[in-house]
């Protein structure tokens, strides 16, 4: 049987592992984990193809534990008990090296399958380690996520998929008797969407496709290869990504025929339409924002209703929402203020709360002056009096910039009308 490329290459080694030093380097939380031998119960969140599979086989292997994997997609309860029935006998439950139980896509349990966890998490018959491409806070039970740590797994980047191309020309057993020369790589990269194992799925295509030992890889070459082989990324199942950007891009592009095709390739791919609302409700805000707000309240209705409903009905309160969110005034106003914010936030770190906008509870407090010069905007005309909210050394600075469109355009003229120095222009 021919393995894989990709798994040809999975590390086995924390220190063969390629990119999350912010959890595997020297000072990593995974790092010290690991060194104490107390491993926490956790959760990977991240995009598909970083390696969530392969770092939880590591720290298996590196901690000596037994390792039990499962999949969500073709797992149920008594799968779960069966495993967790094994783990009991096998690890023991007055020592630490208790097994470790990974299951991947863990956002695909119902909340019935992850409370079937809970007692073998809490009691330490097993150290779970959930592996999910979705915000956890979102797709696990608050009683599961709350006895685990959520570990964010972060895309490569150009040179962690570079280094591994070379890796894979270098080390590989069947590629190294190759004379590869890596040329170009922009078309691989951009073609993987930087997930790893569809980067090396691609790049084994393209070489064994190529009669010769010797061959050079350029741009050009990768086109001409998967445009002859595009069956490849229906089997990996790697197009949902790609289906979902484009869908979101049609929205944001304000074209509800191209929203509502790709929602259409979507549910007749069988995708989750929890997926495909929470999508939607994320860009009411992101894309949308105050430009009309009725978007969020609608997005958010229509999470409750497929989440309540189900197919086949969800598919037209799908195609209201993308319609409608589509043919709605666009603004990121929102969005690019908090980003900014946050910005500011990291660079200039925790300045001190104004004196007079402080809360002043005790006596002690009022003496020192917190809240002495604060000013009730109920007590002046228009509920408004201009006072600086601000930290020293950042006052005045303006994060929020309305939109140009008939609500914003509002909004403007009446922060205008407050605060000239800010709103002016």
């Amino acid at each position: 049987m021919n393995v894989p490329l990709a798994e040809r290459l999975r590390p086995k080694k924390l220190t063969d592992y390629i990119s999350q030093s912010h959890l595997i380097g020297p000072n990593g939380a995974l790092t010290q984990a690991l060194t104490q031998g107390l491993i926490p119960s956790m959760i990977f969140w991240g995009p598909p193809g970083i390696g969530k599979t392969t770092l939880a086989t590591i720290i298996a292997n590196e901690s000596e534990r037994p390792f039990y994997t499962l999949s969500a997609i073709n797992s149920g309860v008594k799968e779960v008990r069966e495993v967790i029935e094994k783990a009991k006998t096998g690890g023991g439950l007055f020592t630490t090296k208790n097994p470790i139980l990974f299951i991947d896509e863990i956002h695909r349990f119902s909340k019935s399958q992850q409370d079937s966890l809970l007692q073998a998490v809490e009691k330490g018959w097993v150290t779970l380690i959930g592996a999910t491409t979705e915000n956890p806070s979102f797709e696990v039970i608050s009683a599961l996520l709350s006895r685990c740590q959520v570990y964010t797994l972060k895309p490569f980047d150009t040179s962690d998929l570079e280094a591994l191309l070379k890796r894979a020309i270098e080390s590989d057993e069947l590629l190294s008797k190759k004379k590869i020369k890596l040329l170009e790589t922009e078309a691989l990269l951009r073609l993987s969407g930087g997930d790893a194992r569809k980067l090396l799925n691609i790049f084994e295509l393209i070489v064994n496709s190529e009669t010769a030992t010797q061959m050079t890889i350029t741009n050009q070459l990768v086109l001409d290869k998967v445009q002859n082989n595009t069956v490849l990324y229906d089997k990996t199942g790697d197009q949902h990504y790609d289906i979902i950007s484009a869908f979101i891009k049609s929205i944001r592009g304000s074209d509800p025929n191209a929203a509502v095709y790709w929602l259409a390739r979507m549910l007749e791919g069988g995708e989750d339409v929890k997926f495909i609302a929470r999508r939607m409700l994320i860009l009411a805000s992101e894309d949308i924002g105050n430009a009309n707000p009725t978007a969020l309240v609608l997005a958010n209705s229509t999470f409750q209703s497929v989440s309540t409903i189900g197919m086949p009905e969800s598919r037209i309160i799908l195609s209201q929402c993308a319609t409608y969110l589509a043919c709605s005034p666009k603004s990121n106003a929102a969005y690019a203020a908090i980003n900014q914010a946050i910005d500011v936030v990291k660079n200039t770190g925790n300045l001190a709360v104004p004196l007079d906008i402080r809360n002043a509870p005790t006596k002690l407090m009022k003496d020192l002056g917190y809240g002495e010069s604060y000013k009730y905007a109920h007590n002046y005309d228009l509920n408004f009096v201009a006072q600086e909210f601000l930290p020293e050394g950042i006052e005045n600075t303006q994060f929020y910039k309305p939109g140009n469109n008939p609500r914003e355009n509002a909004q403007q003229e009446f922060l205008k009308q407050r605060w000239k120095d800010k709103y002016s222009s």
